[in-house]
């Protein structure tokens, strides 16, 4: 295909594309930079259009790939401003559940209950609190994986009786 009808194609579908960006979107700012972004990305990968393939279906999935990446990447900036105009105006979570007064000291009465454990169960107990891997820890502490893992159990069993009352 050369550029002179890759270019009459891609112009070709723009009110198709602008309608499906559109329902991706379902915002007419965020469609038409949608829209620009995807006919941009395919202008810079036209040597990787196969000649003799589906032209069509090419740019729409280039349309829905930068629609899902743009989206998930709006999803790990976790952004807290809303989209108004007021810049101090915070977008709260309604249903944010926030700890009581008293889940803090439950909370410092269990790890009180943890410190007074035994090291042999403390140790591997804390490290597995803290994010790390059964294998991580029994490499660290020079125990076998089988032990750390029984050593964990037991220390949620003793933990659980103590405050099951």
């Amino acid at each position: 295909m050369t550029q002179l009808q890759f270019n009459n194609a891609l112009l070709g579908l723009n009110d198709k594309l602008q309608f499906y960006a559109l329902s991706l979107t379902a915002d007419p700012e965020k469609a038409n930079d949608l829209l620009q972004e995807t006919l941009l990305k395919a202008l810079l990968a036209r040597k990787k259009f196969t000649p003799n393939s589906n032209f069509r279906a090419w740019i729409y999935t280039i349309m829905k790939n930068t629609f899902i990446n743009d989206y998930r990447r709006m999803i790990r900036t976790k952004n807290t401003f809303d989209d108004s105009n007021n810049e101090a105006c915070y977008a709260f979570a309604e249903n944010k559940v926030y700890p009581s007064p008293d889940s803090s000291c439950h909370s410092k009465e269990i790890m009180g209950s943890i410190e007074i454990l035994k090291d042999k169960y403390r140790l591997p107990f804390t490290m597995f609190l803290d994010g790390y891997k059964y294998n991580e820890i029994a490499d660290k502490l020079g125990m076998p994986l089988g032990t750390v893992k029984s050593r964990i159990f037991l220390t949620r069993k003793k933990l659980s009786e103590v405050w099951a009352d």
